[in-house]
């Protein structure tokens, strides 16, 4: 089996979804999720603004809408958590996205204090972060307060990680890639737009460039200029299409690279090195 059909089979990425049947797949998954563990009250995520995180926000509200009204309850919620280290740039697309999904509650926590007494620390100890380690630090100190206000309200942590972007490992290892499910795995970046297209959300926010907007030296670098390949690419790629081979090369050494994130913490009894 050729690198690239390895990476579909293993990502389960499709050439061609039926975007009605991915948004029920998505929300049943949720419900059946909830519907298994007796402690679960609903779900939490935190909201960037951006498309991925829109879409398993709205997912995920409409999954817990229809278990409140299946069980006669208004017991589950979905969480919406904003995250901004400081002032974040794309504010007004964040309210439109939460516009949108009309999350059943909201938290706001600014994690500059957080990261930057972090910083402030190692510094002491004589360790001095690069911009891009400081980076991973939000994404980190994110996923921890996504986790404790989960627990706080006995719910579980989304994470909005797609095909397009597991093959590439463009996440944070126990950052935004720590979650307790993955309502979107196995679709790409331009199926996701489809579902939102399906959903009825404004087109401003799956035609926004996508940035990850963690490093300071480099404030709101688009994905693909980080990535040094497009997500057209990377869709094709994976929808099993013959690209250049010059992006063919670049998706498939990202891959490589990154394996040891879609990786469980590594034992003697893996076979991760062979």
């Amino acid at each position: 089996m050729k690198l690239q059909d390895r990476i579909i089979a293993e990502l389960k990425a499709k050439p061609v979804i039926d975007p009605k049947e991915e948004v029920r797949k998505s929300i049943n998954f949720m419900k059946d999720y909830a519907k298994k563990n007796a402690f679960l009250n609903g779900f939490v995520l935190g909201i960037s603004g951006g498309q991925d995180s829109t879409l398993v926000g709205k997912l995920a509200q409409l999954a817990v809408d229809e278990l409140n009204g299946e069980e006669g309850t208004e017991r589950y919620k979905f969480i919406a958590i904003r995250l901004p280290y400081g002032t974040q740039f794309d504010e007004e697309d964040c309210q439109d996205a939460l516009e949108f999904i009309k999350p059943s509650m909201i938290y706001t926590v600014n994690v500059k204090e957080a990261v930057d007494a972090s910083v402030r620390a190692l510094t002491a100890a004589g360790v001095t972060l690069s911009d891009f380690a400081k980076g991973n630090e939000k994404a980190r100190e994110r996923m921890k307060a996504q986790y404790s206000i989960a627990a706080m309200h006995d719910c579980i942590v989304l994470g909005s990680d797609h095909a397009a972007e597991a093959i590439t490992g463009f996440y944070t290892k126990f950052g935004d890639g720590g979650a307790d499910l993955m309502p979107i795995f196995r679709l790409n970046k331009r199926q996701g737009k489809q579902l939102l297209q399906e959903l009825g959300c404004p087109e401003h926010l799956y035609t926004k460039i996508p940035t990850a907007d963690l490093e300071e030296d480099k404030p709101a670098v688009p994905d693909e200029v980080a990535l040094g390949v497009t997500y057209d690419d990377i869709d094709d790629y994976l929808e099993g299409k013959e690209i250049p081979e010059g992006p063919r090369a670049a998706i498939e050494n990202h891959y490589l690279r990154s394996q040891h994130k879609r990786h469980m913490p590594i034992t003697i009894f893996d076979d991760f090195w062979k």
